[in-house]
This record gives C-alpha cells, sequence and structure tokens, in this order.
C-alpha cells in the first residue's frame, strides 16, 4: 500500500513539475478503420487528461493507415514538421529502429525512472518487458501497450454437441479424434443432414496450434527457445512428423474442413443467426469471429490437450504491444511529455482509456463487477467512439487483467475467464526483441523462401499430395537445412543473448 502510495504521489509530482514547465505539447499519430469512430479533437480522453496534468495537447489524427505510414516515411526523410510525440503511433521494429538512427526521435530510457514512475516500476518487475522494447543497444524509444490478456488463436469446442452425443471433453489428441468421429457421423445439430465439420480452420498456420498436442510450440518462423535458451526448430522434429501424420489421418477420415487451406476467412462466418450451426471445433480468438451471438453460448474453451502428461499451448501475442508511443527531437521537454503519458500506466488510465468517465459511462457494482450505465446502444453510439480511446489505432498504458475479468455482462465475462485459464499454460516461444538492420533483412531473404516452403511442404503431407515416409521426410528436413534454418537459428540465438 505504502508503494502504490508513493507512486501515486510520484506521478503526482511529476504533473505538477510537468504543468509548471509548459502550458502542453503536440501529438499526432493513428486512429481509424472501421472499428472506431474517434475524433481526438472532441474526444473526452484529451479533456480528461488535460484536467488531470493541466497540459493541453495539440492533436494531428490520422484516420487512414497508408496516409499516416506516409507521414512517418516523411518524418524520416526530414520532409515533415515534427509533433512533440507520436500517440498510437503503429511504429513497427524498423521503423523505431529507423527514426531513432535519423534523429527523429529520442532515447526514452534517461526519463522512465524519474518522470515515468508507474511504467518504470512495470518494467523493474517485469525484465522480460523492458527487453522486449529495448533497441540493440539498449534505447527505449518506443513505448508499449502492456496487456496480459491479449487474444489467442484458441480452440473452441462446440459443448452442447458433447452434450448431446454425452461425450466428455477430450484432453488428448486421441481423445478428440474420438470426439471428432461422433461430430461427423452422429448429426450432432439435429437437421438430419451429413454438414457438421468436426474441425474448421483456416491455413496451415491454424492448424500448426493443434501441435502443442504433440510437445510442439513455435513461433511464426517455426522456432522455440528450449529449457537450455538455445534457439530449436520444430520443424525437424521427429514430433513434427508425427504431429503431420495425425493430421493426414484427419483429413483421409474427413475430420478437417476439406476447404481449409482454400477458403478465404470472410466466406467462413455463419452470420445469420436462424442457420444451422455446423462447426464442432473451431480455431479462432473468439467463437463470434465464426458463429453469430446467438450461438455463442453453445462453444467453450477446448483447454490445451495433454502430451506426456504436460499441457503447453503458444501464447500468440504476448504481454507487449510495441511501438505504441515515441517523442521526437522536436520536443523541448520530454519529461513532461511522459509525466502526462504515465498515467495510463495505472489501473485508473486503463478504466479512462478503455470506459470513459466512472460514475457517468459505467459504475462499480456491490460484488465488485463494472458495467456500463448508459444502454447498450448508446455505449455503442456514443460512449465508445466519443469518450473512450481503446480501439482504432492502439494506444500506450496498461490493460488491467483485473478489469477486463471485472466486466458484468455474463457472457463476456465467461470467454475472458477462460481466456485467462489458458494463458496460465501459454509460452511464448521465443523472446520478444528487435533486430540489427543487418539481421533484419538476411531473415526476410530467409524466411520469404524458407517459410514458404515449410507451409507449401507441410500442407501437402496433411493432404496426402506427397506421401509422408522417410524418403520425403529426410528430403523435407533436408531442404529446411539448405534453405537457411541454421542461419536463422544463429541470428535469433545472438539476438536473445
Amino acid at each position: 500500500m505504502r508503494k502504490c502510495l508513493a507512486m501515486m504521489l510520484a506521478c503526482l509530482l511529476c504533473f505538477s513539475a510537468a504543468g509548471a514547465l509548459a502550458e502542453g505539447f503536440s501529438l499526432a499519430g493513428y486512429d481509424g478503420g472501421s472499428s472506431t469512430a474517434h475524433d481526438w479533437s472532441t474526444n473526452y480522453f484529451f479533456t480528461a487528461m488535460e484536467n488531470l496534468t493541466g497540459l493541453t495537447v495539440t492533436t494531428t489524427q490520422y484516420t487512414e493507415q497508408q496516409a499516416w505510414t506516409k507521414a512517418k516515411q516523411d518524418m524520416l526523410n526530414g520532409d515533415a514538421t515534427l509533433p512533440d510525440a507520436l500517440f498510437k503511433a503503429e511504429l513497427t521494429p524498423t521503423e523505431t529502429l529507423e527514426l531513432y538512427e535519423a534523429g527523429v526521435l529520442i532515447d526514452l530510457r534517461p526519463y522512465l525512472e524519474t518522470a515515468m514512475p508507474n511504467l518504470y516500476a512495470l518494467l523493474q518487475a517485469n525484465p522480460d518487458w523492458e527487453k522486449a522494447i529495448s533497441l540493440p543497444d539498449g534505447a527505449i524509444v518506443a513505448l508499449p501497450l502492456i496487456n496480459e490478456l491479449q487474444n489467442n488463436n484458441a480452440m473452441w469446442i462446440n459443448k452442447s454437441w458433447l452434450d448431446t452425443l454425452g461425450l466428455s471433453v477430450p484432453t488428448t489428441a486421441e481423445e478428440l479424434t474420438e470426439v471428432l468421429r461422433a461430430f461427423r457421423d452422429r448429426d450432432p445439430n439435429g437437421n438430419g443432414k451429413k454438414d457438421e465439420v468436426p474441425l474448421e480452420f483456416l491455413s496451415m498456420w491454424d492448424l500448426r496450434f493443434l501441435g502443442h498436442a504433440f510437445g510442439l510450440v513455435s513461433d511464426d518462423y517455426n522456432l522455440y527457445v528450449d529449457d537450455n535458451g538455445q534457439v530449436q526448430t520444430t520443424l525437424t522434429k521427429d514430433e513434427n512428423r508425427a504431429f503431420l501424420t495425425w493430421l493426414h489421418s484427419l483429413w483421409e477420415e474427413g475430420l478437417l474442413d476439406t476447404s481449409g487451406f482454400t477458403t478465404a476467412d470472410s466466406l467462413r462466418a455463419i452470420t445469420d443467426s436462424s442457420a444451422a450451426i455446423t462447426y464442432g471445433v473451431m480455431l479462432a480468438p473468439t467463437p463470434l469471429s465464426l458463429v453469430p451471438n446467438s450461438a455463442l453460448s453453445q462453444y467453450e474453451l477446448l483447454m490445451p490437450l495433454t502430451y506426456e502428461g504436460k499441457q503447453v499451448y503458444r501464447d500468440l501475442l504476448g504481454d507487449v504491444v510495441r511501438g505504441t508511443f515515441a517523442v521526437t527531437s522536436a520536443c523541448e521537454d520530454p519529461a513532461q511529455v511522459l509525466s502526462w503519458l504515465d498515467y495510463l500506466y495505472t489501473e485508473e488510465g486503463c478504466r479512462l482509456v478503455q470506459a470513459g468517465e466512472e460514475g457517468v459511462d459505467y459504475q462499480f457494482n456491490s460484488d465488485g463487477t463494472w458495467s456500463w450505465i448508459p444502454a447498450n446502444e448508446e455505449v455503442t453510439s456514443s460512449v465508445l467512439p466519443n469518450k473512450t480511446i481503446a480501439d482504432g489505432g492502439i494506444q500506450p498504458g496498461l490493460s488491467s487483467v483485473s478489469f477486463q475479468l471485472a466486466f458484468d455482462q455474463k457472457e463476456t465475462r465467461n470467454l475472458i475467464t477462460q481466456l485467462a485459464e489458458l494463458k496460465k499454460v501459454s509460452v511464448q516461444p521465443m523472446p520478444l526483441v528487435t533486430l540489427t538492420e543487418e539481421q533484419n533483412e538476411r531473415v526476410k531473404d530467409i524466411q520469404a523462401d524458407l517459410g514458404a516452403y515449410a507451409e507449401v511442404a507441410m500442407t501437402r503431407f496433411v493432404t496426402g499430395e506427397i506421401p509422408l515416409n522417410d524418403e520425403t521426410w529426410q528430403d523435407f528436413c533436408q531442404n529446411v537445412h539448405d534453405r537457411g534454418i541454421d542461419e536463422l537459428i544463429s541470428i535469433w540465438q545472438e539476438a536473445i543473448q
């Protein structure tokens, strides 16, 4: 408690000092797309922050992604007047490094301890987060969104079908196979048609999430760090061969969606609430990605299948979203700007960003949950676009797990609670680090060839276009080595040291 009070006092002192130094600053960034209708010039968030800090913020909002990308390039080329800071900056690691090396962005590390006590405490308690936002030379140039409960590509199983057929939730690859067979053969949706899709997926990328059932958890480069801190690849492991053999048997039995390698994501969604539900197990961030809200209650998260007595799953996004905020070399008082931002790394700042004004837009209930005060229609049409700032571009700050879990809408809270359980057994295969420019270019070259080859080859193994036997497996492994997996491993090994 004393530590929290001290941190809040330090934060308030920073606000006070900042207000004495200057009246405000300017920022620019991206906040657009179909998911949001924010207008920074009138949004309550900036008014609330001015009331809290005494600092007036002059904003330049880009609502088109292409225009913001061009604006960042203009800054790099010296063809633009720099704002003091970039908010919802959407900076890739490459852009961050380039803008820093060009002198457009500055190193924020020297300011964090005194100007940002809340963020500094979070980084001190979580060294991996600090490493994730650090450049190869140790500079911290772009600040993150920290969210320990980001979306994942989870397995969702039709619990209603399990209940209808009298089946238990599967816990191993073998048990899942039996459940999928029952979904295929026993008409669990009860419409008298053989229209059930036992396991719905999109591309080999989706299917690789099932590799956990054979102990395989890797990133998009097919890499992971073993218990000894060594970078390894899952591609050539015997477990990968066993995994692909299992997938091929599912394909041959008609247990995988036959259009899973050819359809588009938008064509998979069942949008008609009166249509028959045909999906048994789905790989998706949420069931609502593929089925209407009326079918949401049918699904529950399928926890990771066990392999050799253990449960493990890929943590797709980790806790840190990089590149959300930066300060430019035009800023005369970086500490002032960072003190303003530090409030967003608190629980109170999280609530302001996500829910607006307490007592007006949302309230805490006697049971510890929170709920919207206006009707749902008003929340959607007015509160979210005009009084919050969380959607659209990704904002810096903290997205509090406790606040997410306390939402009083039953169905939403149930989904979030299940994802929190999945998080407990999920791991990031590789730590987040920033490569040097030379390393990054070499990785892109290798991955363009190796990644494409591995994706296609594994797809062909699954469909049987290439029989999976000793000869074809050895040829696959040799191709993986010939196309640069060892160099890729070496680059990442050096980067994570």
